[in-house]
């Protein structure tokens, strides 16, 4: 069955559509048992996650590697819960196929690694997916500007990528409100989500400057009740 409708000017999957309105959580795969990958993936599903977040690394534009689109496909029929794949790669229009091919339901790009931002988002726009950006510590809210209007969310990294455990970096927030401003200034439905640093007393700080979602990897996958760590993070 097609679960993809039409979304903004784009397509965006109607799994994602329910999920608009409110603080959502996505736990980061990077933080799951990798030996037992479906399980965790069926905890978290169990446990109300709302979107599961897939960093892809390629140990180039991040030192650091993760998995690839086999992974993805292989863990894709064990939850209905959107996908929201993040590539840290170089280059990453050039293996935007291979991840819808493997189940993508959003795919999120660096703007510091691909050159033609607009083709490339379009590119994944007209497969029926929908497309989001997202930019590191050093980069300006300001420059992802000129492609809110091709956009179903802005990812702000709110630590360097590549590496789970980090502190987030404060000042990262003020982007996600410049973001929301600019996005509301013109009329557009853009959510804004982090990565980086998400536990249940920065998720507080992240719901007060706007945030539509949040990335969280230890704090899900290892508390002793998933359920329960996802609630808090979603009523933050």
């Amino acid at each position: 069955m097609d679960m993809r409708v039409p979304f903004s000017g784009g397509t965006v999957g109607r799994r994602f559509l329910r999920r608009l309105f409110v603080m959502k959580v996505s736990p980061s795969v990077l933080a799951c048992d990798f030996a037992h990958m479906a399980d965790e993936i069926q905890k978290v599903t169990q446990g109300g996650a709302d979107y599961i977040h897939l960093d892809v690394m390629d140990g180039n534009f991040v030192p650091n590697i993760s998995f690839g689109p086999a992974v993805i496909k292989a863990i894709r029929p064990y939850t209905d819960v959107p996908f929201d794949v993040h590539l840290m790669v170089e280059r990453p229009s050039r293996y935007f196929q291979d991840y819808l091919d493997a189940g993508a339901d959003n795919i999120t790009f660096h703007l510091e690694a691909e050159p033609y931002i607009a083709p490339a988002l379009d590119q994944i726009r007209k497969a029926g997916c929908s497309a989001s950006l997202s930019i590191k510590p050093g980069t300006e809210a300001e420059a992802v500007f000129p492609y809110l209007d091709k956009l179903y969310m802005v990812l702000v990294m709110t630590v360097e990528p590549g590496f789970g455990g980090q502190k987030l970096i404060p000042e990262c927030l003020e982007k996600v409100k410049k973001i929301k401003a600019e996005a509301k200034r013109r009329g557009l439905k853009v959510l804004v989500e982090v990565d980086g640093g998400i536990n249940s007393e920065t998720a507080h700080e992240a719901a007060a400057a706007g945030v539509d979602v949040c990335v969280a990897g230890t704090g899900v996958f290892r508390a002793p009740d998933v359920a329960a760590a996802i609630k808090e993070l979603q009523n933050a």
